[in-house]
Formats: structure tokens, C-alpha cells, sequence
């Protein structure tokens, strides 16, 4: 198996240990065809890109892509969910100037209720460490994941259930009705062996992703692969996963 590109890459503009020519070279070396970078949403209070760094991050992929014409890289962010109403981290003004979108949840990311949002992240971190669900919860990271579908062009949303317990089927079909991929991280076990299976039967579509913090990471997918394989999930569902 052949990944061919890889969509969620982070680099020192948000808080991976790389910069984007570090990250496209080894995309280069491992034979990949293409790369997004996709660095955390301004929203994140800790580790959010600056948005008066997203020009600066798209002349230098512009840059890049003259100087390696055979090879593709997008500019990209991985917006953060704003519980409750579906609102992401980035405008709708700012939409444009990315080439991909990817959203996810996130702790750190609290929009005007510090307080609604610390609780929900507070109940959801207990959640995964604890691995009990709690049914109110549950709902709501499944509705606001569904309205920040309903409301957003996403076109991938990253590493469902990962932090937050939701229904899977329903973001599932959510993610299906909005053409949006749903993503087999291979940095978090979201999507698991489970989720997978569940949300498959939906004709919603896959995407592998590594996730990568620091470019020896990026293009790295065998732990999704795997998680993808034992779940007997079709080849031809992932978008950017090749047999040789």
C-alpha cells in the first residue's frame, strides 16, 4: 500500500517542531505526490497559527510549488470547533484563503462561553481518560460537530471521537450529505477499529492522515492503515491510499 498524499501536517506556526520546506522535503523522499499544511485554527489559546502569519505561510508555498513543480502543496488549516453552535475558529471571510479546510474539536478553544466551553472540556477530558460516556455530553459533541458541518465547507473532518465521545453514525451521515471526508488519524487511535466499522456503513468516504508534529512524521500511516484493515474497510473508500 501507497499513501499518496498526506492533508494534516503541522509546522512551527502552530505548535510541530518543523518548518513547511522540512515538511515537503520528506513528503518528497517518501514518494508522496502532495501535502497540506494544516496548522492549528487561530482560536486555540495556547497554540493557535496567528492569522497575521497566513500570508507569510502562503508566499511561501507559493514559493515552494515553482520550485518543486511536479509536487503539490496546499495551505491548509485545522480549524477548531466552537462547542455548541458550529462555528469555527476562522471566519467565513478567511475561508478563502485556504485551499483546504479540515475542522476538529479540541480542547483550548472556549469562543464567548468560557464557561459552557471549560465545562464541556473538562467533562469530555474525564471522558477519555475514564473511557465512561456520558450520555448529555455525548449528544452535545455530536451536535455541535453536526452543525459545524451543516454551517462550514469542511472537507475533512480530523480524528473523530478523539477527546469527545459522539454517535458516530450520525457524524457519519453528517459528513456524507456535506461531501466531507472523515479522517483515520494515524497520530490519535481516532477513528478506532470501532468507529470505523460504524461509520462505514454510511457511504461516507475515508481519508488516512499522519497528523505529523515533526517532519519525520509526515506520510506516516501504518497504524491507520492497520485500524483500517481490521475493521474491513474497502481500500477503494480511502481517497489517498494506492496498491501497488
Amino acid at each position: 500500500m501507497h499513501l499518496t498524499f498526506d492533508y494534516h501536517t503541522h509546522t512551527l506556526y502552530s505548535h510541530g517542531k518543523g518548518t513547511i520546506l522540512q515538511n515537503v522535503e520528506v513528503a518528497i523522499d517518501k514518494g508522496l505526490e502532495a501535502i497540506a499544511i494544516t496548522d492549528h485554527g487561530p482560536g486555540h489559546v495556547t497554540y493557535g497559527v496567528k492569522r497575521e502569519k497566513v500570508k507569510k505561510m502562503r508566499e511561501e508555498i507559493e514559493d515552494l510549488n515553482e520550485t518543486y513543480s511536479d509536487f503539490d502543496i496546499k495551505l491548509g488549516v485545522e480549524a477548531n470547533i466552537i462547542h455548541s453552535n458550529g462555528e469555527l475558529d476562522i471566519r467565513q471571510d478567511e475561508m478563502k484563503n485556504y485551499d483546504i479546510i479540515l475542522a476538529g474539536y479540541h480542547y483550548g478553544v472556549f469562543g464567548n462561553n468560557f464557561a459552557l466551553s471549560g465545562f464541556i472540556h473538562m467533562g469530555n477530558y474525564v471522558s477519555s481518560i475514564t473511557s465512561i460516556q456520558f450520555k448529555r455530553l455525548k449528544i452535545m459533541n455530536t451536535e455541535a460537530i453536526i452543525k459545524a458541518l451543516n454551517l462550514n465547507e469542511i472537507h475533512i473532518l480530523t480524528h473523530p471521537g478523539s477527546k469527545g465521545f459522539v454517535y458516530m453514525d450520525e457524524v457519519a451521515n453528517a459528513c456524507y450529505k456535506n461531501h466531507t471526508l472523515m479522517e483515520i488519524n494515524n497520530n490519535h487511535r481516532h477513528l478506532t477499529v470501532e468507529e470505523i466499522m460504524e461509520a462505514s456503513k454510511t457511504n461516507v468516504r475515508f481519508i488516512i492522515n499522519s497528523d505529523a508534529h515533526s517532519p519525520e512524521k509526515v506520510g506516516e500511516f501504518s497504524k491507520g492503515l492497520r485500524r483500517a484493515e481490521e475493521a474491513g474497510l474497502p481500500i477503494n473508500r480511502i481517497i489517498n491510499i494506492r496498491e501497488d
